[in-house]
């Protein structure tokens, strides 16, 4: 079982930057492949993006990519989610998940089996 915390949400203006962290506990984080996910006010939660167990593979939504970037260091057991040139859409409570099977569609909310408390972000026009 993993435990996740995300933290680095915040206020930004459009344009600016921000980077998400997910601190998971246990020793077998590297085992895990691991998402984001988002759920702006009044909307459904979204699929942001995903990357697997060591770093190589990585899948973005279309509504963020060449803007944000998934990274992990296995050895802090932490994931990270880049934003840059934010924007008001990209305003949402972000959640990091852990999948510990292989992903087979790394959208789906299903494939996850642990997730965080989420962290606010806020993109100021």
């Amino acid at each position: 079982q993993v435990q996740l915390v995300e933290s680095g949400g915040g206020l930004a203006q459009t344009g600016g930057s921000l980077r998400l962290s997910c601190a998971a506990s246990g020793r077998t984080f590297s085992r895990y492949n691991m998402g984001w996910f988002r759920q702006a006010p009044g909307k459904e939660q979204e699929f942001v993006a995903a990357i697997n167990w060591s770093g190589s593979w990585t899948y973005y939504a279309d509504s963020v990519k060449g803007r944000f970037t998934i990274s992990r260091d296995n050895a802090k057991n932490t994931v990270y989610l880049q934003m840059t040139s934010l924007k008001p859409e990209d305003t949402a409570v972000y959640y990091c998940a852990a999948a510990n099977v292989g992903l087979r569609d790394a959208a789906a909310r299903d494939e996850y089996a642990y997730w965080g408390q989420g962290t606010h972000v806020t993109v100021s026009s």
